[in-house]
């Protein structure tokens, strides 16, 4: 092969596997969405409580497909004005309080803001259900025109994100009198989708797309609209009366968080910014037949990702280890057992990524089961040591057992490609992501010069979660019974890490390399991946220190967080998505690997920066990531424009790094609850812990802060734990 042609190789796979980085035309900032989820369903309205641009991610999608892509409410003909919109404290719903413009017509002259309306709006099991209530507040009787104009492209998750299809499959609607419409789409998979809209009281005209309802409302009388939208892929779904269904979702979302430990401190931010993170979070967590798993985000990743999924567990773990349990069964469930080159499927290796639209169900895009993530494999094996040394749930562990020893193997075998003792991975076809590490941009993996790594790349975070998986399989394995086993993975671990401070430490720059390329040269690169290295415990002491403070130096630390990628790096752009961008997952992790190293303070300040940026939203909430530029006075972190906002591992990041900070363990087989050198950010001066288990039995603390130092009150205690200080 010439230069030119390899070169046009190069370019054609770059240019493939960038095809799945997001083009939406318009930005997600500025325009005030609101989004609820419940189970495969979500919802993506503008402010007014409208699907009004096929453009954006606006809609209402179940499984990956958009079925509904316009719903607007008309007032006399016209837009009414916005008042207010909120979601609900716990995400089950959402208010949007609107008003009349001024008007004139036949009837004479209605006075702007003399008719109040509310729409109220929530999701449950597959149906989206609105009320809409109006009250009149003139002194005389009104005759109203309520329009709701709507329509169904069923088109799936990825081309709403900016993929093109030259075919797609064959759509009607019908009428079904007095009260419905019905949208049916049958894909190109041969799926039977069905949108069905029914309206209460009848409309009085209904039409394809729209219903019309005439009202006459005397001085102070109050009426109200009820709309349902039905998502039907097989099974039918169930559509329940407005005031049954709310309460249902209600008890449903209380159900979630009735057994966890909560957080309340003395500041009312913050305490704003955990309670919007609690419901957040479990808003994307979903029930499968094999428990809870979190849903990455909304709206582009609202459904299993395997590295996301664990990480939101991990970070939970000390509030609520049912998700972890949930997480690995699940992932367990779907651990791939063959190879197949088109998904990156190898025997034992765990999911990245599921979907179900009709483009994955073709094979237009990869991700039905896909596997291209090198790291989600040794982070299952993290988590389920984690899981067992803060539940002691051996029995899971032993069911687990089997998978574990899979992901062990696939390390070994298949995720070691050159048999050099590091973990790589390299795009199996031309449809795989070409990085397949968190940071899976098409542009994310390379060297100093602003050349891309080629060949079998060797992230430095994934030989770090690689000997924390055979540290942690190990200790199970002992723990099992399997004695020389946990003997050989000790040793492995060990090797490894002695290898890897060889191989990826770089004393000019202070830091660990990003990665190996596949002729072994290292990427000298000052990046995140490297704090994670922490996280793992791959470190030395002296290494670890070394990290930190470059990564919180003025090139890694913007004032709002550490930066993917420091500033001065041949790629860096604080407007990228993973080469100078700031995610709190990212920075979570690397905080926690500050605390377990005893560098707390700068855990604190990590905290301290991601504390500052969530206050600073509307919402009170951690987006996926936002831009890193330099903080400035009186501004806030500058937004990423097509961030998802909720993500689950954003959300979870302040619990992350709240355990941390305080040295929160949970050590079940010494039935102990340890408080190992606690320090608090400096924006918290009290906080109250309730409901921390260990076992059986679980305990309420308050923690109070003096200078730096922090004193620790048991406030109650029910069963035998042990209660630990370490000062």
């Amino acid at each position: 092969m010439t230069m030119d042609s390899e070169a046009s190789k190069n370019l054609a796979e770059e240019l493939d596997t960038a095809r799945y980085d997001l083009v939406v035309e318009t930005s997600l900032v500025g325009e005030s969405l609101q989004n609820l989820k419940d189970g495969d369903s979500f919802v993506v309205l503008n402010s007014h409580g409208d699907i009004g641009s096929t453009n954006t991610a606006e809609g209402l999608f179940y499984r990956d497909t958009r079925f509904l892509s316009k719903l607007e409410l008309r007032f006399q003909g016209r837009k009414l004005l916005l008042l207010n919109s909120s979601s609900h404290d716990d995400k089950a719903a959402l208010s949007v309080d609107l008003t009349n413009p001024e008007i004139q017509d036949d009837l004479g002259t209605l006075p702007r803001e003399t008719i109040f309306l509310q729409r109220t709006k929530f999701l449950f099991k597959g149906v989206f259900y609105e009320r809409l209530s109006l009250r009149n507040f003139t002194t005389c009787d009104r005759k109203l025109t309520i329009d709701y104009r709507f329509d169904a492209d069923f088109r799936d998750l990825f081309e709403v994100r900016g993929l093109n299809r030259e075919k797609r499959g064959h759509e009607t609607s019908r009428i079904s009198p007095p009260d419905r419409v019905e949208f049916l789409y049958t894909g190109l998979d041969d799926v039977e989708r069905q949108t069905s809209i029914a309206f209460a009281p009848v409309p009085k005209f209904l039409e394809a797309n729209r219903a019309t309802f005439e009202l006459v409302l005397r001085p102070g009388e109050k009426t109200s609209i009820f709309l349902t939208v039905a998502c039907i892929e097989g099974e039918q779904a169930l559509v329940l009366d407005f005031f049954r269904a709310y309460r249902a979702s209600r008890r449903a979302r209380r159900a979630q968080t009735r057994d966890i430990a909560t957080v309340e401190s003395s500041s009312e931010l913050f305490n704003e910014v955990a309670c919007r993170a609690t419901s957040d979070v479990y808003m994307l967590t979903t029930s499968t037949s094999f428990g809870s798993y979190p849903y990455a985000g909304v709206p582009w990743f609202s459904t299993i990702f395997g590295r996301d999924g664990i990480l939101t567990a991990m970070f939970m773990l000390w509030m609520d280890p049912s998700i972890a349990r949930g997480v690995l069964r699940t992932l367990a469930l779907m651990q791939a057992s063959e190879v197949d080159r088109s998904s990156d499927a190898q025997p034992g290796k765990i999911l990245h990524e599921m979907r179900r639209g009709e483009m994955a169900n073709l094979g237009e895009v990869p991700f039905g089961r896909y596997y291209g993530s090198v790291d989600s494999t040794p982070l299952f094996i993290m988590l389920a040591g984690m899981y067992l040394d803060a539940t002691g749930d051996l029995e899971t562990v032993i069911e687990l057992w089997p998978n574990i020893c899979a992901a062990l193997r696939w390390m070994d075998d298949y995720g070691d490609r050159d048999g050099d003792g590091y973990v790589e991975y390299q795009a199996e076809s031309n449809g795989s992501l070409k990085n397949q590490g968190w940071k899976d941009s098409h542009d994310s993996i390379f060297h100093e010069d602003g050349t891309d790594a080629v060949g079998s790349i060797a992230l430095c975070e994934v030989q770090g979660y690689v000997f924390a998986a055979k540290r942690f399989a190990a200790q199970m394995a002992a723990r099992l019974g399997h004695h020389d086993m946990a003997a050989e993975l000790k040793e492995a671990a060990s090797k490894l890490r002695l290898r890897f401070e060889a191989d990826f430490w770089d004393e000019d720059l202070g830091t660990y390399v990003m990665a190996l390329d596949g002729m072994k040269r290292p990427c000298r690169v000052r990046s995140s991946n490297a704090g994670h290295a922490l996280f793992s415990g791959i470190a030395s002491l002296e290494h670890a220190k070394r990290v930190a403070a470059t990564l919180l130096s003025r090139d890694g630390f913007s004032g709002w967080g550490i930066r993917t990628l420091a500033q001065g790096e041949a790629r860096y752009n604080p407007m990228s998505y993973h080469n100078g961008s700031i995610w709190p997952h990212d920075n979570a992790a690397i905080a926690i690997g500050f605390a377990q190293y005893d560098l707390k303070e700068e855990a604190a300040r990590v905290f301290e920066g991601l504390f500052d940026a969530a206050k600073g939203q509307e919402m009170r909430r951690l987006p996926e990531l936002f831009c890193g530029f330099i903080r400035k006075p009186g501004r806030g972190p500058t937004p990423y424009p097509v961030a998802c906002s909720p993500q689950a591992w954003a959300a979870s990041a302040t619990f992350g790094i709240l355990g941390a900070c305080l040295g929160l363990e949970q050590a079940h087989s010494e039935n102990e609850i340890r408080f190992r050198r606690p320090t608090m950010p400096r924006f918290l001066d009290e906080i109250v812990l309730r409901n921390v288990k260990i076992g059986s039995s679980s305990a309420d603390f308050r923690m109070h802060r003096y200078g730096n130092d922090v004193a620790t009150n048991v406030l109650d205690r029910r069963g035998d734990a042990k209660i630990h200080i370490v000062k």
